[in-house]
Protein backbone atom coordinates (compact mmCIF):
# COMPACT_ATOMS: atom_id res chain seq x y z
CA UNK A 1 0.00 0.00 0.00
CA UNK A 2 1.28 3.45 -0.94
CA UNK A 3 2.52 5.39 2.08
CA UNK A 4 0.76 8.70 2.74
CA UNK A 5 1.66 11.88 4.58
CA UNK A 6 -0.22 15.15 4.91
CA UNK A 7 0.24 18.79 5.81
CA UNK A 8 -1.54 22.11 5.35
CA UNK A 9 0.89 23.08 2.59
CA UNK A 10 2.96 20.76 0.42
CA UNK A 11 5.99 22.42 -1.20
CA UNK A 12 7.60 20.42 -4.00
CA UNK A 13 11.17 21.64 -4.41
CA UNK A 14 13.71 22.80 -1.84
CA UNK A 15 15.45 25.58 -3.74
CA UNK A 16 15.36 29.22 -2.69
CA UNK A 17 11.68 29.67 -3.56
CA UNK A 18 10.70 26.43 -1.87
CA UNK A 19 12.61 27.20 1.31
CA UNK A 20 11.11 30.65 1.61
CA UNK A 21 7.59 29.46 0.79
CA UNK A 22 7.94 26.86 3.54
CA UNK A 23 9.35 29.40 5.99
CA UNK A 24 6.53 31.89 5.33
CA UNK A 25 3.80 29.28 5.70
CA UNK A 26 5.39 27.93 8.87
CA UNK A 27 5.64 31.42 10.36
CA UNK A 28 1.87 31.67 9.83
CA UNK A 29 1.35 28.56 11.96
CA UNK A 30 0.82 26.05 9.15
CA UNK A 31 2.32 22.59 8.89
CA UNK A 32 4.51 22.16 5.84
CA UNK A 33 6.05 19.23 4.00
CA UNK A 34 8.86 20.24 1.65
CA UNK A 35 10.61 17.88 -0.77
CA UNK A 36 14.06 18.26 -2.31
CA UNK A 37 15.62 16.27 -5.17
CA UNK A 38 19.13 16.40 -3.69
CA UNK A 39 20.47 16.23 -0.14
CA UNK A 40 21.07 20.00 -0.03
CA UNK A 41 18.46 22.72 0.39
CA UNK A 42 19.05 26.04 -1.34
CA UNK A 43 18.94 25.40 -5.08
CA UNK A 44 20.78 28.09 -7.02
CA UNK A 45 22.98 29.07 -4.09
CA UNK A 46 23.95 25.55 -3.02
CA UNK A 47 23.22 22.45 -5.10
CA UNK A 48 23.55 24.47 -8.33
CA UNK A 49 26.60 26.40 -7.07
CA UNK A 50 25.79 29.90 -8.32
CA UNK A 51 26.63 32.94 -6.16
CA UNK A 52 23.80 35.48 -5.92
CA UNK A 53 23.15 37.52 -9.07
CA UNK A 54 21.92 40.84 -7.72
CA UNK A 55 21.25 44.45 -8.67
CA UNK A 56 23.27 47.55 -7.77
CA UNK A 57 20.91 48.71 -4.98
CA UNK A 58 20.97 45.42 -3.07
CA UNK A 59 22.85 46.74 -0.03
CA UNK A 60 20.10 49.32 0.60
CA UNK A 61 16.81 48.00 -0.73
CA UNK A 62 15.19 45.95 -3.47
CA UNK A 63 14.80 42.58 -1.71
CA UNK A 64 12.80 40.99 1.10
CA UNK A 65 13.77 41.30 4.74
CA UNK A 66 14.65 37.62 4.93
CA UNK A 67 16.94 37.88 1.91
CA UNK A 68 18.70 40.76 3.62
CA UNK A 69 18.89 38.63 6.77
CA UNK A 70 20.44 35.83 4.71
CA UNK A 71 23.08 38.18 3.30
CA UNK A 72 23.89 39.53 6.76
CA UNK A 73 24.11 36.01 8.18
CA UNK A 74 26.55 34.95 5.46
CA UNK A 75 28.89 37.79 6.35
CA UNK A 76 28.53 37.11 10.05
CA UNK A 77 29.29 33.43 9.44
CA UNK A 78 32.64 34.35 7.94
CA UNK A 79 33.36 36.82 10.73
CA UNK A 80 32.49 34.29 13.42
CA UNK A 81 34.21 31.25 11.95
CA UNK A 82 37.00 32.28 9.57
CA UNK A 83 40.45 33.77 10.37
CA UNK A 84 39.75 37.03 8.54
CA UNK A 85 42.16 39.89 8.31
CA UNK A 86 41.32 42.96 10.37
CA UNK A 87 40.37 44.83 7.19
CA UNK A 88 38.04 42.05 5.99
CA UNK A 89 36.46 41.62 9.41
CA UNK A 90 35.65 45.32 9.67
CA UNK A 91 34.33 45.57 6.11
CA UNK A 92 30.55 46.06 6.44
CA UNK A 93 30.03 44.84 2.88
CA UNK A 94 32.48 41.95 3.05
CA UNK A 95 32.64 39.97 -0.20
CA UNK A 96 34.27 36.64 0.82
CA UNK A 97 35.44 35.79 -2.68
CA UNK A 98 35.73 39.31 -4.08
CA UNK A 99 34.12 37.91 -7.20
CA UNK A 100 33.04 40.57 -9.65
CA UNK A 101 29.73 38.90 -10.57
CA UNK A 102 28.33 39.48 -7.08
CA UNK A 103 28.76 41.67 -4.01
CA UNK A 104 28.47 38.50 -1.94
CA UNK A 105 30.35 35.71 -3.72
CA UNK A 106 30.60 32.95 -1.11
CA UNK A 107 30.96 29.20 -0.71
CA UNK A 108 27.88 27.01 -1.34
CA UNK A 109 28.37 25.20 1.98
CA UNK A 110 28.11 28.53 3.82
CA UNK A 111 24.84 29.32 2.04
CA UNK A 112 23.59 25.84 2.96
CA UNK A 113 24.45 26.35 6.63
CA UNK A 114 22.78 29.77 6.77
CA UNK A 115 19.60 28.57 5.06
CA UNK A 116 19.41 25.57 7.39
CA UNK A 117 19.87 27.89 10.37
CA UNK A 118 17.04 30.14 9.19
CA UNK A 119 14.73 27.13 8.88
CA UNK A 120 15.99 25.37 12.02
CA UNK A 121 13.33 26.47 14.55
CA UNK A 122 10.56 25.32 12.25
CA UNK A 123 12.25 22.09 11.21
CA UNK A 124 13.27 21.19 14.76
CA UNK A 125 9.75 21.84 16.07
CA UNK A 126 8.22 19.71 13.33
CA UNK A 127 6.40 22.63 11.70
CA UNK A 128 8.44 21.99 8.52
CA UNK A 129 9.21 18.42 7.47
CA UNK A 130 11.78 17.91 4.71
CA UNK A 131 11.93 14.86 2.46
CA UNK A 132 15.39 14.75 0.86
CA UNK A 133 16.14 12.97 -2.43
CA UNK A 134 12.49 12.88 -3.50
CA UNK A 135 11.03 14.16 -6.77
CA UNK A 136 7.49 14.59 -8.07
CA UNK A 137 6.13 11.57 -9.96
CA UNK A 138 2.36 11.92 -10.31
CA UNK A 139 -0.60 13.93 -9.04
CA UNK A 140 -4.29 13.44 -8.37
CA UNK A 141 -6.70 16.22 -9.25
CA UNK A 142 -10.42 16.84 -8.93
CA UNK A 143 -12.00 19.53 -11.09
CA UNK A 144 -9.89 22.68 -10.49
CA UNK A 145 -7.99 21.42 -7.45
CA UNK A 146 -4.95 19.27 -6.78
CA UNK A 147 -5.67 16.59 -4.20
CA UNK A 148 -2.27 14.96 -3.81
CA UNK A 149 1.21 14.73 -5.28
CA UNK A 150 3.13 11.47 -5.13
CA UNK A 151 6.89 11.79 -4.81
CA UNK A 152 9.42 9.04 -5.40
CA UNK A 153 12.85 8.59 -3.84
CA UNK A 154 15.77 8.89 -6.25
CA UNK A 155 16.62 5.25 -5.53
CA UNK A 156 13.15 4.21 -6.67
CA UNK A 157 12.74 2.29 -3.42
CA UNK A 158 10.00 4.43 -1.87
CA UNK A 159 7.04 6.55 -2.94
CA UNK A 160 4.89 8.77 -0.72
CA UNK A 161 1.54 10.33 -1.55
CA UNK A 162 1.50 13.84 -0.11
CA UNK A 163 -1.91 15.27 0.71
CA UNK A 164 -2.44 18.96 1.42
CA UNK A 165 -4.80 21.89 1.10
CA UNK A 166 -2.29 23.86 -0.97
CA UNK A 167 0.49 22.71 -3.25
CA UNK A 168 3.40 24.95 -4.22
CA UNK A 169 5.49 24.01 -7.23
CA UNK A 170 8.99 25.18 -6.33
CA UNK A 171 10.80 22.74 -8.62
CA UNK A 172 13.49 24.06 -10.92
CA UNK A 173 11.63 22.97 -14.07
CA UNK A 174 7.99 23.34 -13.02
CA UNK A 175 7.66 19.56 -12.73
CA UNK A 176 4.30 19.55 -10.96
CA UNK A 177 2.55 21.51 -13.71
CA UNK A 178 2.29 18.73 -16.33
CA UNK A 179 1.46 15.91 -13.91
CA UNK A 180 -1.27 18.00 -12.25
CA UNK A 181 -2.75 19.13 -15.57
CA UNK A 182 -1.96 22.79 -14.92
CA UNK A 183 -1.93 24.88 -18.09
CA UNK A 184 1.62 25.99 -18.84
CA UNK A 185 4.02 27.29 -21.48
CA UNK A 186 7.56 26.14 -22.18
CA UNK A 187 10.32 27.37 -24.45
CA UNK A 188 9.79 30.33 -26.76
CA UNK A 189 6.47 32.04 -27.39
CA UNK A 190 5.62 33.71 -30.68
CA UNK A 191 5.55 37.45 -31.28
CA UNK A 192 1.87 37.09 -32.09
CA UNK A 193 1.23 35.60 -28.62
CA UNK A 194 3.17 38.09 -26.51
CA UNK A 195 3.59 41.20 -28.66
CA UNK A 196 7.27 41.25 -27.72
CA UNK A 197 9.70 42.65 -30.30
CA UNK A 198 12.34 40.04 -29.40
CA UNK A 199 10.00 37.05 -29.54
CA UNK A 200 10.16 34.47 -32.33
CA UNK A 201 7.79 34.68 -35.26
CA UNK A 202 6.73 31.10 -34.53
CA UNK A 203 6.54 29.56 -31.04
CA UNK A 204 8.86 26.66 -30.24
CA UNK A 205 8.26 24.85 -26.92
CA UNK A 206 11.68 23.17 -26.88
CA UNK A 207 13.70 26.29 -27.74
CA UNK A 208 14.87 26.75 -24.14
CA UNK A 209 17.76 28.55 -22.49
CA UNK A 210 20.97 26.63 -21.98
CA UNK A 211 21.76 25.08 -18.60
CA UNK A 212 25.12 24.55 -16.90
CA UNK A 213 26.91 22.05 -14.71
CA UNK A 214 29.02 24.26 -12.47
CA UNK A 215 32.27 23.03 -10.92
CA UNK A 216 34.71 24.41 -8.36
CA UNK A 217 38.48 24.79 -8.74
CA UNK A 218 41.37 26.32 -6.89
CA UNK A 219 44.80 27.07 -8.34
CA UNK A 220 48.10 25.82 -6.97
CA UNK A 221 51.09 27.38 -8.70
CA UNK A 222 53.47 24.67 -9.87
CA UNK A 223 51.00 21.85 -9.26
CA UNK A 224 49.69 19.34 -11.77
CA UNK A 225 46.12 18.20 -11.15
CA UNK A 226 45.18 17.34 -14.73
CA UNK A 227 42.12 15.10 -14.81
CA UNK A 228 41.71 12.09 -17.09
CA UNK A 229 40.75 13.08 -20.61
CA UNK A 230 36.91 13.17 -20.75
CA UNK A 231 35.13 10.83 -23.13
CA UNK A 232 33.68 13.66 -25.26
CA UNK A 233 36.72 15.96 -25.07
CA UNK A 234 37.58 15.89 -28.77
CA UNK A 235 34.01 16.87 -29.68
CA UNK A 236 33.86 19.80 -27.26
CA UNK A 237 37.38 21.05 -28.03
CA UNK A 238 36.46 21.35 -31.71
CA UNK A 239 32.83 22.40 -31.26
CA UNK A 240 32.00 25.56 -33.21
CA UNK A 241 28.69 27.10 -32.08
CA UNK A 242 26.51 28.65 -34.77
CA UNK A 243 26.63 32.04 -33.05
CA UNK A 244 30.43 32.33 -33.26
CA UNK A 245 33.26 32.11 -35.79
CA UNK A 246 35.52 30.70 -33.08
CA UNK A 247 35.43 27.40 -31.15
CA UNK A 248 33.38 27.43 -27.95
CA UNK A 249 36.55 26.60 -26.01
CA UNK A 250 38.39 29.85 -26.59
CA UNK A 251 38.94 33.04 -24.63
CA UNK A 252 36.17 34.77 -26.58
CA UNK A 253 32.52 34.84 -25.56
CA UNK A 254 29.41 36.87 -26.35
CA UNK A 255 29.71 40.49 -25.20
CA UNK A 256 26.85 41.28 -22.81
CA UNK A 257 26.84 44.90 -23.99
CA UNK A 258 26.34 43.81 -27.61
CA UNK A 259 25.41 40.17 -28.06
CA UNK A 260 26.23 40.35 -31.78
CA UNK A 261 29.92 40.74 -30.88
CA UNK A 262 32.55 38.70 -29.04
CA UNK A 263 34.63 39.88 -26.08
CA UNK A 264 38.04 38.64 -25.02
CA UNK A 265 38.66 37.12 -21.59
CA UNK A 266 41.50 35.24 -19.92
CA UNK A 267 41.95 33.19 -16.76
CA UNK A 268 43.76 35.41 -14.27
CA UNK A 269 44.07 39.17 -13.60
CA UNK A 270 46.71 40.79 -15.80
CA UNK A 271 48.38 44.07 -16.75
CA UNK A 272 46.71 44.14 -20.17
CA UNK A 273 43.25 44.83 -18.74
CA UNK A 274 41.67 41.67 -20.14
CA UNK A 275 38.83 40.54 -17.83
CA UNK A 276 39.66 37.55 -15.60
CA UNK A 277 37.18 34.68 -15.57
CA UNK A 278 38.75 33.04 -12.53
CA UNK A 279 37.83 36.05 -10.40
CA UNK A 280 34.37 36.31 -12.02
CA UNK A 281 32.76 33.83 -9.62
CA UNK A 282 35.62 33.54 -7.13
CA UNK A 283 34.00 32.49 -3.84
CA UNK A 284 37.06 32.48 -1.55
CA UNK A 285 39.79 35.10 -1.80
CA UNK A 286 42.76 34.18 0.38
CA UNK A 287 43.57 37.90 0.64
CA UNK A 288 40.64 38.07 3.08
CA UNK A 289 42.28 35.51 5.37
CA UNK A 290 44.92 36.05 8.04
CA UNK A 291 46.27 32.50 7.71
CA UNK A 292 47.26 29.86 5.18
CA UNK A 293 44.10 27.84 5.88
CA UNK A 294 43.30 27.63 2.16
CA UNK A 295 46.01 26.67 -0.32
CA UNK A 296 44.58 28.92 -3.01
CA UNK A 297 41.60 31.00 -4.08
CA UNK A 298 38.47 29.04 -5.03
CA UNK A 299 36.32 29.84 -8.04
CA UNK A 300 33.08 28.44 -9.43
CA UNK A 301 33.23 27.84 -13.16
CA UNK A 302 29.95 28.92 -14.73
CA UNK A 303 30.92 30.53 -18.01
CA UNK A 304 29.62 30.75 -21.56
CA UNK A 305 32.05 27.92 -22.35
CA UNK A 306 30.08 25.41 -20.27
CA UNK A 307 26.55 26.60 -21.04
CA UNK A 308 24.91 23.54 -22.62
CA UNK A 309 22.65 24.51 -25.53
CA UNK A 310 22.40 21.29 -27.57
CA UNK A 311 19.10 20.18 -26.09
CA UNK A 312 16.60 20.55 -23.22
CA UNK A 313 16.14 18.43 -20.10
CA UNK A 314 12.35 18.45 -19.96
CA UNK A 315 9.59 18.30 -22.53
CA UNK A 316 11.41 15.59 -24.50
CA UNK A 317 11.72 11.78 -24.08
CA UNK A 318 13.70 10.54 -21.05
CA UNK A 319 16.36 9.04 -23.31
CA UNK A 320 17.08 12.50 -24.74
CA UNK A 321 17.06 14.06 -21.27
CA UNK A 322 19.63 11.53 -20.05
CA UNK A 323 21.79 12.13 -23.11
CA UNK A 324 21.76 15.90 -22.62
CA UNK A 325 22.54 15.67 -18.90
CA UNK A 326 25.50 13.38 -19.60
CA UNK A 327 26.78 15.57 -22.43
CA UNK A 328 26.47 18.70 -20.29
CA UNK A 329 28.63 17.05 -17.61
CA UNK A 330 31.12 16.06 -20.30
CA UNK A 331 31.17 19.64 -21.57
CA UNK A 332 32.10 21.00 -18.15
CA UNK A 333 34.76 18.35 -17.52
CA UNK A 334 36.10 18.92 -21.03
CA UNK A 335 36.34 22.65 -20.31
CA UNK A 336 38.40 21.87 -17.22
CA UNK A 337 40.69 19.53 -19.19
CA UNK A 338 41.11 22.21 -21.89
CA UNK A 339 41.97 24.78 -19.24
CA UNK A 340 44.53 22.45 -17.72
CA UNK A 341 46.15 21.35 -20.99
CA UNK A 342 45.47 23.58 -23.98
CA UNK A 343 44.11 26.98 -22.97
CA UNK A 344 46.34 29.74 -24.41
CA UNK A 345 48.16 31.76 -21.74
CA UNK A 346 49.08 35.40 -22.12
CA UNK A 347 52.77 34.46 -21.82
CA UNK A 348 52.51 32.37 -24.99
CA UNK A 349 52.32 29.00 -23.23
CA UNK A 350 49.41 26.60 -23.00
CA UNK A 351 47.42 25.16 -20.14
CA UNK A 352 47.09 25.68 -16.40
CA UNK A 353 47.76 22.26 -14.81
CA UNK A 354 47.70 23.90 -11.38
CA UNK A 355 43.91 24.16 -11.61
CA UNK A 356 42.57 21.61 -9.14
CA UNK A 357 39.03 20.25 -9.22
CA UNK A 358 37.63 20.77 -5.70
CA UNK A 359 35.12 17.94 -5.29
CA UNK A 360 34.80 18.71 -1.59
CA UNK A 361 33.46 22.22 -2.21
CA UNK A 362 30.34 20.80 -3.86
CA UNK A 363 30.34 17.46 -2.02
CA UNK A 364 30.14 15.26 -5.15
CA UNK A 365 32.17 12.37 -6.54
CA UNK A 366 32.61 13.89 -10.00
CA UNK A 367 33.32 17.42 -8.76
CA UNK A 368 30.31 18.88 -10.57
CA UNK A 369 27.40 20.56 -8.82
CA UNK A 370 24.75 18.25 -7.37
CA UNK A 371 22.20 19.69 -9.79
CA UNK A 372 22.46 21.60 -13.08
CA UNK A 373 21.97 25.36 -13.00
CA UNK A 374 18.53 25.72 -14.58
CA UNK A 375 17.76 29.08 -16.17
CA UNK A 376 14.33 28.40 -17.58
CA UNK A 377 11.31 26.53 -16.26
CA UNK A 378 7.89 25.58 -17.47
CA UNK A 379 5.73 28.63 -16.75
CA UNK A 380 2.10 28.72 -15.72
CA UNK A 381 -0.50 30.25 -17.98
CA UNK A 382 -1.30 33.03 -15.57
CA UNK A 383 -4.03 35.54 -14.86
CA UNK A 384 -1.40 38.14 -15.77
CA UNK A 385 1.66 37.47 -17.91
CA UNK A 386 4.68 39.74 -17.57
CA UNK A 387 6.05 40.70 -20.99
CA UNK A 388 8.96 42.66 -22.37
CA UNK A 389 6.89 45.87 -22.37
CA UNK A 390 6.68 45.67 -18.56
CA UNK A 391 10.43 45.60 -18.01
CA UNK A 392 12.47 46.73 -21.04
CA UNK A 393 13.99 50.16 -20.58
CA UNK A 394 13.94 50.75 -24.33
CA UNK A 395 10.24 49.98 -24.69
CA UNK A 396 9.09 51.78 -21.53
CA UNK A 397 11.15 54.88 -22.21
CA UNK A 398 10.25 57.72 -19.86
CA UNK A 399 7.36 55.71 -18.33
CA UNK A 400 9.90 54.34 -15.88
CA UNK A 401 9.11 51.48 -13.53
CA UNK A 402 5.92 49.52 -14.23
CA UNK A 403 3.83 49.55 -11.06
CA UNK A 404 1.10 46.99 -10.33
CA UNK A 405 -1.88 47.41 -8.03
CA UNK A 406 -1.34 43.82 -6.89
CA UNK A 407 2.45 43.90 -6.37
CA UNK A 408 3.86 41.25 -4.05
CA UNK A 409 7.53 42.19 -4.29
CA UNK A 410 10.33 43.78 -6.27
CA UNK A 411 13.49 42.88 -8.14
CA UNK A 412 15.86 44.01 -10.85
CA UNK A 413 18.08 42.37 -13.45
CA UNK A 414 18.75 42.66 -17.15
CA UNK A 415 16.58 40.54 -19.44
CA UNK A 416 19.39 38.02 -19.64
CA UNK A 417 18.70 35.22 -22.12
CA UNK A 418 21.47 32.67 -22.59
CA UNK A 419 21.82 30.93 -25.94
CA UNK A 420 18.76 28.77 -26.58
CA UNK A 421 18.61 25.18 -27.77
CA UNK A 422 17.06 25.72 -31.22
CA UNK A 423 17.21 29.35 -32.41
CA UNK A 424 20.45 29.97 -30.46
CA UNK A 425 19.21 33.45 -29.54
CA UNK A 426 20.95 35.42 -26.81
CA UNK A 427 19.84 38.74 -25.28
CA UNK A 428 21.06 41.10 -22.58
CA UNK A 429 18.39 43.79 -22.69
CA UNK A 430 18.65 46.78 -20.28
CA UNK A 431 15.78 46.85 -17.78
CA UNK A 432 13.94 49.05 -15.38
CA UNK A 433 13.62 47.71 -11.83
CA UNK A 434 10.42 45.69 -11.68
CA UNK A 435 7.63 44.59 -9.41
CA UNK A 436 6.13 41.11 -9.08
CA UNK A 437 2.38 41.17 -9.80
CA UNK A 438 0.17 38.78 -7.87
CA UNK A 439 -1.61 37.97 -11.13
CA UNK A 440 1.56 36.27 -12.36
CA UNK A 441 1.36 33.83 -9.41
CA UNK A 442 -2.20 32.74 -10.22
CA UNK A 443 -2.89 29.91 -12.67
CA UNK A 444 -5.75 30.64 -15.05
CA UNK A 445 -7.79 27.69 -13.74
CA UNK A 446 -6.36 25.65 -10.88
CA UNK A 447 -7.25 27.10 -7.47
CA UNK A 448 -4.89 25.49 -4.93
CA UNK A 449 -1.57 25.23 -6.75
CA UNK A 450 0.84 28.15 -6.78
CA UNK A 451 4.20 28.64 -8.52
CA UNK A 452 7.04 29.35 -6.11
CA UNK A 453 10.15 29.42 -8.28
CA UNK A 454 10.91 30.40 -11.90
CA UNK A 455 7.53 29.07 -13.05
CA UNK A 456 5.38 32.20 -12.64
CA UNK A 457 3.58 33.93 -15.49
CA UNK A 458 6.52 35.35 -17.39
CA UNK A 459 7.47 34.91 -21.02
CA UNK A 460 10.74 33.30 -22.02
CA UNK A 461 12.21 36.79 -22.39
CA UNK A 462 11.05 38.23 -19.06
CA UNK A 463 11.99 34.97 -17.33
CA UNK A 464 15.52 36.18 -18.14
CA UNK A 465 15.27 38.71 -15.30
CA UNK A 466 12.67 37.17 -12.97
CA UNK A 467 14.73 33.96 -12.58
CA UNK A 468 17.55 35.37 -10.43
CA UNK A 469 18.19 34.63 -6.76
CA UNK A 470 16.53 37.59 -4.92
CA UNK A 471 13.45 37.44 -7.16
CA UNK A 472 12.96 33.68 -6.84
CA UNK A 473 13.36 34.11 -3.07
CA UNK A 474 10.68 36.84 -3.08
CA UNK A 475 8.32 34.78 -5.27
CA UNK A 476 8.53 31.80 -2.93
CA UNK A 477 8.07 33.88 0.20
CA UNK A 478 5.05 35.74 -1.17
CA UNK A 479 3.52 32.47 -2.41
CA UNK A 480 3.91 30.95 1.06
CA UNK A 481 2.15 33.88 2.68
CA UNK A 482 -0.53 33.78 -0.02
CA UNK A 483 -1.35 30.13 0.66
CA UNK A 484 -1.47 30.84 4.40
CA UNK A 485 -3.66 33.94 4.00
CA UNK A 486 -6.08 32.10 1.72
CA UNK A 487 -6.32 29.16 4.11
CA UNK A 488 -6.87 31.27 7.19
CA UNK A 489 -9.56 33.34 5.47
CA UNK A 490 -11.20 30.38 3.72
CA UNK A 491 -10.91 31.98 0.28
CA UNK A 492 -8.95 31.22 -2.87
CA UNK A 493 -5.79 33.08 -3.93
CA UNK A 494 -7.76 34.35 -6.92
CA UNK A 495 -10.28 35.95 -4.56
CA UNK A 496 -7.43 37.67 -2.73
CA UNK A 497 -6.61 39.53 -5.93
CA UNK A 498 -10.23 40.13 -6.91
CA UNK A 499 -11.46 41.55 -3.60
CA UNK A 500 -9.90 44.87 -2.61
CA UNK A 501 -10.28 44.25 1.12
CA UNK A 502 -8.41 40.96 1.01
CA UNK A 503 -5.76 42.25 -1.39
CA UNK A 504 -5.02 45.14 0.97
CA UNK A 505 -4.85 42.85 4.00
CA UNK A 506 -2.60 40.38 2.19
CA UNK A 507 -0.26 43.13 1.00
CA UNK A 508 -0.18 44.54 4.54
CA UNK A 509 0.82 41.06 5.74
CA UNK A 510 3.69 41.05 3.25
CA UNK A 511 4.90 44.50 4.29
CA UNK A 512 4.67 43.54 7.97
CA UNK A 513 6.95 40.61 7.20
CA UNK A 514 9.56 42.68 5.43
CA UNK A 515 8.52 42.34 1.81
CA UNK A 516 8.98 45.52 -0.22
CA UNK A 517 6.11 46.08 -2.69
CA UNK A 518 7.35 49.13 -4.58
CA UNK A 519 10.63 50.83 -5.40
CA UNK A 520 11.45 54.18 -3.74
CA UNK A 521 10.23 57.17 -5.73
CA UNK A 522 13.66 58.78 -5.58
CA UNK A 523 15.56 55.72 -6.89
CA UNK A 524 18.51 56.67 -9.08
CA UNK A 525 17.76 54.93 -12.37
Amino acid sequence: MLKQDSADVVVIGGGLGGCMASLAAAKMGLRVIMTEETDWLGGQLTSQAVPPDEHKWIEKYGCTGTFREFRNRVREYYRANYPLTKEARENEILNPGNGWVSRLAHEPKVALKVIEDMLAPYMNSGRIKVLYNFKAAEAKTEEDAVKSVTVTHNSGAQSIELIGQYFLDATECGDVLPIAGVEYVSGAESMNETGEPHALEKADPIDMQSFTYVFAVDYIEGGNFTIDKPEQYDFWRDYMPSFSHLPLFSWYATDADDTTKLKQFTLFPNDEGIPSLFTYRRILDTENLDSDLYEGDISLINWAQNDYSLGPIYGVPQEEIDKNLFSAKQQSLSLLYWLQTEAPRLDGGKGYPGLRLRKDVLDTEDGLAKYPYIRESRRIKAVYTITEKDVSKEIRGDQGICEYFDSVGVGSYHLDLHHTTVSKRSFYIPNYPYEIPLGALLPIRVKNLLPACKNIGTTQITNGCYRLHPTEWNIGESAGYLAAYALKNNITPHQVRQEEKHLQEYQNLLVKNGIQLHWPEDIDL
